[in-house]
């Protein structure tokens, strides 16, 4: 699927209907923005509930935290 926008004066731009529908986004919905070259990835932030046993089953070995680093 292609869609475009245009960015408003207002520096804003309404997501296209068919995207909306086929990535099941809702208004309200909260989106985090991160830059990829000369472009930028849109994803919908998750939900907690979402996250919930998203680490099942992983393993604590050889886990490294902050003091581990240079």
């Amino acid at each position: 699927m292609t869609a475009t926008a245009t960015l408003s004066s207002k520096f804003q731009i309404s997501i296209p209907k068919a995207v909306r529908e086929e990535q099941h986004w809702e208004a309200g919905q909260e989106f985090v923005f991160i830059p990829k070259g000369k472009g930028v990835l849109v994803m919908p932030v998750p939900e907690l509930e979402q996250l919930v046993g998203i680490a099942k089953g992983a393993s604590k070995d050889n886990y490294r935290d902050r003091k581990d680093r240079y």
